[in-house]
């Protein structure tokens, strides 16, 4: 555990200007486009030259912009991430309205794609180069080509519009009935997923044929015990140690897709949260929901290595 900790202390210090480094990417293109939060300030009004220079000083807008960018970052350590030029509100608190859907999106796909790239995955490996296995990386091949996007609008066509057995679009919070919380994010959560799904089946797939061909599958096998015993506690287990290291980058993508799915089925999540953002040319809200989000990966990605060296103890031995 000593090992454990020192290489996560690496690992957190390692953190710190990436993320500084996340944040100043984020601010000099918000800086450098062109929704200018003094245009969102007096949107449907006539301003004179001299009202928005004033609002500019007032605002610190001709300031420097490395005056301006340690002034965010001091404002971000205080919790402070601006404020909407347009309603006024703070935009953390946005944030934190409209985060907890994304993550119960983000998660629910994570849920779906993982459980489905487990099953399909270690039954194409046990039945390589048979018509399951053929069937299966076909799908999964199709599942790794097509977009997110592209098949929500099927399953809205399809399950919805057709069919009626989901809601095109909405939201339902569980508190209030959780059959309906299930029926509006079975689709979203779906669209999320599928993807993912082919992804990480192809690649467990591959790991299972690996760990099959060792010897220690055929002594285990022939020394007497049930294959499915040895699939299940030692092949399996060893099988995905390396999926979980592509898991942290495919978490980030379903973070980061959860934004376009949102706003495909109106959630009123992170992704509508910036939608509206770029539609009212409010930049604050925009470069709030985009420092959300790739702080959000970068941890996610620290959870993963630190699941990754408690799970191969080959690195922890390297270490």
């Amino acid at each position: 555990m000593a090992v454990v900790a020192r290489m996560l202390a690496r690992r957190i210090l390692i953190l710190i200007p990436l993320l500084l480094g996340v944040i100043l990417f984020v601010f000099v293109i918000m800086r450098f486009s062109n929704n200018k939060p003094e245009y969102a300030y007096f949107q449907g009004a006539n301003p004179t030259t001299e009202q928005i220079h004033q609002f500019q000083v007032e605002n610190g807008l001709l300031d420097p912009l490395p005056v301006r960018y340690v002034r965010f970052v001091g404002d971000l350590l205080h919790g402070d991430m601006g404020t909407s030029v347009l309603t006024k509100a703070p935009v953390l608190d946005s944030v934190v309205t409209a985060l907890p859907l994304t993550l119960q999106l983000t998660f629910l796909g994570l849920a779906v794609a993982v459980a489905l790239a487990v099953i399909f995955g270690v039954t194409a490996a046990i039945f390589r180069d048979r018509w399951p296995d053929q069937l299966i990386r076909l799908v999964s091949l199709i599942g790794v080509a097509a977009p997110g996007f592209w098949l929500a609008l099927l399953m809205i066509q399809w399950l919805a519009v057709d069919r009626g057995w989901f809601p095109t679009s909405g939201y339902i919070n569980p508190g209030d009935s959780l059959t309906g919380w299930l029926r509006s994010m079975t689709l979203p959560a779906l669209s999320l997923s599928l993807p993912v799904a082919a992804q990480l089946t192809r690649i467990i797939r591959t790991s299972m044929v690996e760990e099959l061909d060792k010897d220690y599958v055929r002594t285990a096998i022939g020394s007497g015990l049930p294959p499915i015993v040895v699939i299940g506690r030692n092949v399996l287990r060893n099988a995905l140690i390396n999926p979980l290291t592509v898991l942290g980058l495919r978490i980030g993508y379903l973070l980061g897709g959860a934004v376009v799915i949102e706003t495909i089925y109106a959630l009123p999540g992170m992704g509508q949260l910036m939608i509206n953002g770029v539609r009212d040319g409010d930049p604050a809200v925009v470069q709030g929901v985009v420092l959300t989000i790739a702080t959000g990966f970068v941890v996610v990605n620290l959870v993963v290595d630190v699941l990754y060296l408690l799970v191969n103890p080959r690195i922890r031995s390297a270490a």
